[in-house]
């Protein structure tokens, strides 16, 4: 992989751009389907996949999917424009600065669901309808999955995996010094206190968390467990009330359980916090799965270094997301673009990314024989539970509603408001 030059120029002037979408469009000087994209030269060949992928277990899923890209397309050039930083917050920033400037590259890595409103709103990405047609997606990807990808008719990207965010990884030897029984799963916010009362109480941090989105990750969880599907379905539909008492409950559990975590948090991002469980330095963590490669990648297996279960309360609810990739108007080479997400779709590409960053297949024509145990057990789960879409990772609302959620998260955990503000800052985030 070589780096891209353009882009890393582009990386320089980000921070004095505005970060406002707006709509840009290419000049159409080749025949392509897009309709918008072209360029002079080969179109197919390169690509500029722009990505968060950047370092650790998320480097090692893009490689294995690169590693199917160059044997299925050998005469398309892969160009790395990956930008390093959790749940892709640097990235998305530099993204909008080089969308504003009519700089895009030619595919951008995107939380499938909500997340893509903006840039669909503002004319920014493709429909890619009828590449679901020309690669036989539409049978391969599950119908509910494919709903949620639609918008108004037309889907503007194709998912490279499913993952789940709800999930607490545990680091048993720390449970058992603490007297727990280490395959002890929770049924609730208040049985699980107990177990990190006693944790916390053998001298180990408790919970370990990072950043304000793996924060915001937590808050998602305990809201979901708090709720229940329906009522966590309501805060984005609008029929749950923000300024409600059974909001305000859950926003008690999250302090509580933030009250259990490191002080160092606002330093770390996520692989930081996983690895305070890896290393027994904490005795909880909840985070997506895509800790589970984590895991492996420190040469870990469970159940007898780490276990794993669903956020206590949230038993029966797959707490969904997807990365996904798009096609920009005015891609400088929309064929490049094409072989890229025709990867991305395979069942070839999405077994050997997943298998490698711990999430399961969109493609059930995918072989996941040789999955590890909870990638399989991720797999039956979202056959049969309640499936919800993640707040934290950009299915549940839009990213100026996101971004303004994780401010009042910031204000809240740092302790520059109170319960009562944070949830008048959450209400007003959501309902504008």
């Amino acid at each position: 992989m070589r780096v891209n030059t353009r882009f890393a120029a582009a990386a320089a002037g980000a921070a004095v751009l505005a970060l406002g979408l707006t709509a840009c469009g290419g000049d159409d000087s080749s025949d392509t389907s897009s309709g918008d994209g072209g360029s002079s030269g080969d179109s197919a060949g390169e690509v500029e996949v722009f990505t968060w992928w950047a370092a650790g277990s998320e480097k090692a899923g893009l490689d294995a999917l690169v590693g199917v890209f160059n044997e299925q397309h050998p005469d398309t050039e892969f160009i790395n424009g990956a930008v390093a930083g959790g749940a892709g917050s640097a990235a998305k920033d530099l993204l909008q600065s080089r969308l504003q400037t009519n700089d895009p590259p030619d595919t951008f890595q995107a939380h499938a669901g909500a997340e893509l409103q903006d840039y669909i709103s503002a004319g920014q990405i493709e429909d890619v309808s009828d590449l679901y047609d020309e690669f036989g997606l539409t049978e391969a990807f599950p119908a509910d999955l494919v709903d949620r990808l639609t918008v108004d008719g037309k889907i503007y990207s194709i998912p490279s995996n499913i993952h789940r965010a709800n999930v607490v990884w545990a680091n048993p030897t720390v449970l058992e010094d603490a007297g727990l029984d280490p395959a002890a799963t929770y049924d609730s916010m208040d049985d699980w206190f107990t177990a990190l009362d006693a944790v916390e109480e053998s001298g180990v941090t408790a919970l370990s968390v990072a950043t304000t989105w793996t924060q915001v990750n937590l808050l998602e969880t305990v809201l979901l467990a708090d709720l229940g599907a329906e009522g966590y379905n309501g805060l984005w539909d609008g029929s749950t009330d923000w300024e409600g008492a059974e909001v305000t409950g859950a926003l008690e559990d999250f302090e509580k359980l933030m009250g259990y975590t490191n002080t160092d948090r606002d330093g770390l991002d996520w692989p930081d916090a996983t690895q305070q469980v890896i290393d027994g330095q904490a005795g909880f963590n909840v985070m997506g799965d895509w800790a589970e490669a984590a895991f492996a990648e420190a040469g870990k297996s469970s159940p007898a270094d780490y276990t794993y279960f669903p956020v206590p309360g949230t038993d029966g609810v797959f707490d969904f997301l997807a990365d996904s990739f798009t096609l920009p108007v005015g891609a400088p080479h929309p064929d490049g673009a094409k072989n890229w997400l025709e990867t991305v779709g395979s069942a070839e590409g999405q077994a050997a990314f997943n298998k490698a960053k711990g999430s399961i297949p969109a493609n059930t024509d995918a072989d996941t024989s040789d999955f590890s145990e909870y990638q399989k057990t991720a797999i039956e789960s979202f056959g049969q539970d309640t499936i919800v879409s993640s707040l934290a990772h950009g299915a549940a609302v839009p990213v100026a509603t996101l971004n303004d959620i994780s401010d009042a998260t910031s204000k809240f955990t740092t302790g520059a408001s109170d319960l009562a503000g944070y949830q008048s800052e959450l209400a007003a985030a959501v309902n504008g």
